[in-house]
């Protein structure tokens, strides 16, 4: 385990490698799960406001959907969450012309239409954060046969999961942060190489 700050992440995060391989698992991240992504209370409030711009690439069934359940919705183990178009693919996606599930959201934030990226769930995904009073835990969680690719990809091209998700782990915890989770990865491989 590893102490930064109010942070506690898992080991994994630094020694298991990870790289979204989107050509095969074609964004099932998106797809597969039993609810939306989780979200904070500050995003239900930002998803409110980017909607009306965001659900100009949204199928007319997942605009539906949103205004069946609203702009989020909430699930009994994770909170306040995205909804969901029949208990899969979550309301805010697309899919592209190769097949690629995507997120409307960072496609509106991509061509500088809104200020918001995109959960911060999704961002950090396969990294999972169980918020508890006064310290974050963080997990490195990829799913079993959806996330294969990705793992063999990070192993071929030895990425670490934390470096692969530097731009989401800046965004959460800050640039000091990065750099003693950086140090501490340092460490980890001289002490194995030692």
């Amino acid at each position: 385990m590893i102490a930064i700050d109010h942070v506690l992440l898992s080991d994994e995060v630094v020694e298991e490698h990870f790289v979204c391989d989107l050509q095969k698992c074609k964004g099932g991240c998106c797809v597969d799960g039993d609810c939306g992504a989780p979200l904070t209370k500050d995003e239900t409030k930002i998803l409110k406001k980017v909607y009306p711009i965001v659900k100009r690439y949204l199928k007319p069934e997942y605009i539906a959907e949103i205004e069946k359940q609203g702009t989020h919705t909430t699930d009994p183990e994770f909170g306040y969450v995205t909804p969901a178009v029949n208990g899969g693919i979550c309301a805010y996606g697309y899919t592209d012309e190769m097949g690629i599930v995507k997120c409307a959201i960072e496609k509106a934030y991509n061509e500088g239409l809104v200020d918001f990226k995109k959960p911060i769930s999704c961002h950090l995904f396969p990294l999972r954060i169980k918020a508890n009073p006064g310290y974050d835990l963080v997990n490195y969680e990829p799913r079993e046969t959806l996330c294969k690719p990705a793992c063999k990809l990070g192993n071929k091209l030895k990425v670490p999961v934390y470096q692969f998700l530097k731009e989401p782990l800046v965004r959460k915890y800050g640039e000091d942060f990065y750099d003693a989770l950086d140090a501490v990865a340092n460490k980890f491989k001289a002490e194995k190489q030692g």
